[in-house]
């Protein structure tokens, strides 16, 4: 079937909220040791940051998507407001705050990523929730945290999905995740110790970090783990979702961006797509992930216009699922 000449090719609206940054890509032989210097391989620079790479990600799978981060002003504005591609921007720059900047080195050989960046360190926003008529699905990635939780809060009154991209902890997340549906965590994710509770109840494995974040609020918490299969509590039941063989890895930039960013597609289904079938939703995002880690940069996979489409049909097709019948 072609999903391009079917109702499923109506556009979800989805809102994105959190970081976006100017990234600085080298490819590299290696990663340099102190005082040494190296030629890069090639070097590319475009937008990039968790939020903005996962609204990328959700608009290239059929979304109608707004980013709302700090941009700002001046030569760093300009070239992050190129690189958005068809997502709309919702701005909340005050004064001189404007997108961070990122120095990206990318080994050649194995596609892994090394990350510097100042992120929302003390950059001060306009915090009021934005406009959610119409909103199908929120994401938010804990940055510019007050902003996330005027959001989160408004569409968890509102009913619409809210999926929170776990990279990292960050101070005030424990308030988020009570505003949040799904939690999807890194690898690296860590809750602090004191949050870090024994499990209450059998259903729940004693000690899980997956049963600790689903106290603090999400009825949904996965966690990648690059290649390997993606952990799921949902509903309180353990399941696993395997991560499809990517074959040679090329760049893992921005792939816990992209897993996001498809996922936030699913969820765009509405409230629907939380229940059972979130185990499906995520099947789909990491057919995505998967893919990005084939191609150069966290949007190289949309370059084969045909698996590209595959995708965006993939995704189609999971929405009209959960249609009320």
């Amino acid at each position: 079937m072609d999903c391009y000449n079917s109702p499923m090719t109506d556009s979800p609206r989805v809102l994105a909220v959190g970081l976006a940054t100017l990234d600085v890509v080298q490819v590299v032989e290696r990663l340099p040791g102190p005082d040494e210097k190296l030629v890069a391989r090639s070097v590319d620079v475009d937008a990039g940051g968790p939020a903005l790479n996962a609204a990328r990600t959700a608009a290239l799978l059929g979304c109608d998507v707004t980013l709302v981060t700090v941009v700002g002003a001046g030569a760093i504005g300009e070239a992050v407001r190129a690189g958005l591609g068809a997502v709309r921007l919702d701005d909340r720059a005050t004064g001189a705050a404007g997108a961070a900047v990122s120095t990206v080195l990318v080994t050649a050989g194995t596609g892994e990523r090394a990350v510097v960046s100042t992120n929302a360190t003390g950059v001060v926003v306009q915090a009021e929730a934005p406009d959610l008529t119409g909103v199908c699905a929120v994401l938010v990635d804990g940055h510019h945290l007050d902003l996330a939780l005027a959001t989160a809060a408004e569409a968890r009154r509102l009913g619409i999905p809210v999926l929170l991209d776990g990279g990292s902890w960050k101070p005030g997340l424990e308030a988020l995740l009570a505003h949040v549906d799904v939690a999807l965590l890194s690898a690296d994710f860590r809750l602090p110790a004191d949050l870090a509770l024994p499990a209450a109840g059998a259903a729940l494995s004693s000690g899980s970090l997956l049963a600790d974040v689903a106290r603090l609020g999400p009825t949904v918490v996965a966690q990648s783990h690059g290649a390997g299969a993606i952990e799921v509590l949902a509903h309180s039941r353990a399941a696993t979702v395997p991560v499809p063989r990517a074959g040679r890895v090329v760049d893992t930039l921005g792939a816990g961006d992209v897993l996001h960013g498809a996922l936030l597609a699913c969820l765009a289904a509405g409230p629907r797509a939380l229940g059972a079938v979130v185990v499906d939703a995520l099947a789909v995002a990491a057919e995505v992930a998967s893919a990005s880690v084939a191609a150069p940069g966290a949007l190289g996979w949309a370059r084969d216009g045909a698996n590209a489409g595959q995708l965006r049909c993939d995704a189609a097709r999971f929405r009209s699922k959960c249609e009320v019948p």
